[in-house]
C-alpha cells in the first residue's frame, strides 16, 4: 500500500496552501490551492491555509484579504486557519536555538547582502538552472568568523560528502549531492537596531517548521520548488523529524511557452471574477491545468473533480494557459448549468452592472 493510501485509509491527511502577500493570487497560486483542496476532500483530510508573511521587506498586508478573496470565490474553503507566519516568531527562534546547539547550524558573520537574493529566490522557488553548483563555504563555518563586527545570522550546517534523496509523488525519486547545496539561512541577521530575540525566518525555516507543528503529510506545490526540497529534507533530519510526501506540480506557461506573467494577460485570480466567468467554469478549467482524469472527458462539475482527483494523474509536463479554452467552459456552463444555479450569479453581473431591478 502507497504511503498516499495508508494516509488516506487512516484519515490522516493534512495539506496546506502557503501564500505569501507580495501579490494578488495568480492563476498558478490559485491552481496550487486547488490541487491541494481537491486532494485533502478526495482523501477527507484537512485543508490548512497559512500566509507566510515573514518578509517585512516585501509583503504587502492589503493583499491578505484579496488572496483570501480569491479562494473563495474560486470555492476553495480550508478547514484550519488562516495561520499568520508573523504570529509564530517565537517557535522559528527556538527551532533555530535547538539546529544551533545540535550542532546542525552555525552562527554566520557575513554582510547580509551576501545572502540576502539567495532568500527571495528560495521563497519564490527558483529552480536552479546549472546542472552542478560550486559551493564556496564561509570561514564562520569553522568557527572563525568572517567579520566579527557584523551581527550574526544563523545557517544551517549542511553534510558534506553525502547525499540527500527523496520521493516525489510527481517526479519520482531524486537526489542531490550535499556538496552543491549552499549552508543556507535560517535566521536572518537583526537590522538596524532590532535586537537579536527578533531576527526573522527565512522561508526554507518558517516552512518547515509550521508543516512539522501542523501534522503536514503531503506538500502539493509548484515544480519550481524541487530545489528547495532537498534543503527542507535535511532541516526534518536535523530537527528529528519524518518528512512529508511532497508532489511538485507542473508550472502554467503562457501561449508563447513561457512563464506565465502580465504579459500574457490577466493573472490574478479576481480579474477573472471581475470580469464575469463562472466560478465553477474556472474552476474546471484550472483543475485540468496539469491534470488529468484519464479519458477524453473535460467537463466535471465540483463532486466529479474530487471523486476523480488523484496524485497519479498529475503531468510532469508543463501546462500552457489558453484563454480561449477558459471561454469556451464558462459558455459550456452557461448552457448547462440548471436555472436554479444560474439566477444568482446573473442576478450579481446585473446588479454589478447597475441593470437589477429588484421588482
Amino acid at each position: 500500500m502507497s504511503e498516499t493510501r495508508k494516509a488516506a485509509v487512516s484519515g490522516t491527511v493534512r495539506v496546506r496552501f502557503a501564500p505569501s502577500p507580495t501579490g494578488y493570487l495568480h492563476v498558478g497560486g490559485a491552481r496550487t490551492a486547488l490541487f491541494n483542496w481537491l486532494f485533502a476532500r478526495h482523501e477527507r483530510g484537512t485543508f490548512i491555509l497559512r500566509v507566510e508573511d515573514t518578509d517585512v521587506e516585501r509583503n504587502r498586508p492589503e493583499l491578505v484579504k484579496g488572496i483570501l478573496d480569491g479562494l473563495r470565490w474560486l470555492g476553495v474553503d480550508w478547514d484550519e486557519g488562516p495561520f499568520h507566519q508573523s504570529e509564530r516568531l517565537p517557535g522559528y527562534r527556538a527551532a533555530a536555538q535547538q539546529l544551533l546547539a545540535s550542532g546542525a547550524a552555525y552562527l554566520c558573520y557575513c554582510a547580509p547582502e551576501k545572502y540576502a537574493g539567495g532568500d527571495a529566490s528560495e521563497e519564490e522557488g527558483v529552480e536552479e538552472k546549472s546542472a552542478h553548483r560550486r559551493i564556496t563555504r564561509c570561514s564562520c563555518r569553522d568557527g572563525k568568523p568572517s567579520d566579527p563586527s557584523q551581527r550574526p545570522a544563523v545557517r544551517f550546517r549542511v553534510p558534506l560528502g553525502v547525499v540527500t534523496r527523496f520521493d516525489d509523488a510527481v517526479f519520482g525519486p531524486r537526489e542531490v549531492s550535499n556538496d552543491e547545496i549552499e549552508d543556507f539561512v535560517l535566521l536572518r541577521s537583526p537590522r538596524g537596531d532590532a535586537t537579536e530575540s527578533s531576527a526573522l525566518p527565512t522561508y526554507q525555516l518558517g516552512a518547515v517548521v509550521d508543516d512539522i507543528e501542523m501534522r503536514i503529510t503531503h506538500v502539493i506545490r509548484g515544480a519550481d520548488h524541487i530545489s528547495n526540497t532537498p534543503k527542507q529534507v535535511l532541516l526534518y533530519g536535523a530537527l528529528g523529524a519524518t518528512p512529508p510526501i511532497f508532489a511538485h506540480v507542473p508550472l502554467i506557461l503562457g501561449a508563447d511557452r513561457t512563464r506565465l506573467s502580465k504579459r500574457h494577460g490577466a493573472t490574478s485570480v479576481g480579474s477573472y471574477h471581475d470580469e464575469g466567468f463562472l466560478a465553477e467554469a474556472f474552476r474546471n478549467f484550472l483543475a485540468l491545468m496539469g491534470w488529468s482524469p484519464g479519458g477524453d472527458v473535460e467537463l466535471m462539475r465540483t463532486t466529479e473533480l474530487i471523486e476523480r482527483f488523484s496524485l497519479s494523474g498529475v503531468s510532469r509536463t508543463n501546462a500552457v494557459f489558453d484563454r480561449a479554452k477558459l471561454e469556451w467552459f464558462n459558455q459550456q456552463y452557461l448552457q448547462t448549468l440548471p436555472i436554479g444555479e444560474l439566477v444568482p450569479a446573473v442576478r450579481r453581473e446585473l446588479e454589478r452592472s447597475g441593470l437589477w431591478r429588484s421588482e
